[in-house]
């Protein structure tokens, strides 16, 4: 009898112990599953039309692998004013860290925050609206953001106007539309802004080469101009390998590239004409730094802003 009562606790505490450890590995899980507040901006770079004002992008849902943002709702707003280094908050959601490389935005083209037609449109000058529309309302972005160790992380989607949106070419008419559904995929970036810096200054234009500047941002070593100054894809997207770009401010001479990831960069300056509501590529600008910045193996690291003011000496 006493064996069998010895046998019986022994059994009984290897129990208890057993659920103990139990409990403190589903403890341990908790602890190594912790999720940092993640908070999603969008932002822009600039469109090469004068005659368009604002555009209009309706967003009806933002997804990150699957999950809706907290705090978001349908929301209108005019991306064209999102420039340099300009931001919209859209929403946050709680995700470890880690790398992350799906983003859902769904559009309405129809109706807008209000209810009002249509939901995705570019505005003129003279106040008249175009319908943006695309083959799907879903947009996929699939480029990879990090999120950190840290108590808040900032996500930025750049939604680059430049390469996202065309004018239908052989019209009267100003006619834009959103580029192909893999196009707009590949014209949408996005970065942790804890993991970004900014490269800014001035080109100073003496000779009055041009009527709008533009500067790109590429990785270093990835320019080439044969290809970058001809339309590349189905929808003829000019530099379309730029990482951003900025219009130089031609009352200030002022350029901003906003949000680029930590790496090496090089810097090109373009030559814009106008010719009635339209700027036409026009050439290429060699710029001398005033500041002695190698303008084609600038190093950006997080947080930090570089200065590089440029002279322009002449077209290529």
């Amino acid at each position: 009898m006493k064996n069998y009562l010895k046998t019986v606790t022994v059994a009984f505490i290897s129990l208890i112990m057993t659920v103990s450890c139990s409990d403190n590995d589903d403890e341990n899980v908790s602890m190594d599953a912790d999720s940092y507040n993640t908070t999603f901006k969008i932002t822009d770079a600039p469109i090469d039309n004068a005659n368009v004002e604002a555009v209009f992008i309706t967003v009806s849902s933002v997804k990150v692998d699957g999950t809706t943002l907290e705090g978001f709702n349908k929301t209108t707003f005019d991306l064209a004013a999102l420039v340099n280094g300009e931001t919209l908050t859209l929403g946050n959601i709680d995700l470890e860290a880690g790398s992350y490389s799906n983003i859902e935005l769904e559009l309405d083209y129809t109706a807008d925050a209000d209810g009002n037609t249509p939901g995705c449109y570019v505005e003129f000058v003279n106040g008249e609206k175009d319908q943006l529309e695309a083959t799907s309302n879903t947009i996929d972005i699939n480029d990879t953001f990090e999120v950190l160790v840290s108590p808040s992380n900032e996500i930025i989607i750049d939604f680059d106007l430049r390469k996202t949106i065309k004018e239908e070419q052989g019209t009267t008419a100003n006619n834009f539309e959103f580029v192909s559904m893999s196009e707009l995929t590949t014209g949408i970036r996005t970065v942790n802004n804890a993991m970004a810096g900014k490269i800014s200054g001035s080109a100073n234009d003496q000779n009055n080469t041009s009527d709008k500047i533009v500067v790109y941002a590429y990785e270093q070593g990835t320019f080439n101009a044969d290809v970058e100054s001809e339309g590349q894809g189905e929808s003829n997207i000019l530099f379309a390998n730029a990482v951003t770009s900025s219009e130089v401010n031609g009352l200030s001479s002022q350029y901003n590239l906003s949000f680029l990831e930590e790496g090496e960069y090089e810097l090109v300056f373009a030559s814009y004409n106008k010719d009635g509501d339209d700027f036409y590529f026009n050439s290429l600008l060699t710029a001398e730094s005033t500041t002695g910045i190698d303008l084609a193996g600038i190093s950006v690291s997080s947080s930090i802003q570089i200065n590089a003011n440029v002279t322009i000496v002449g077209t290529k």
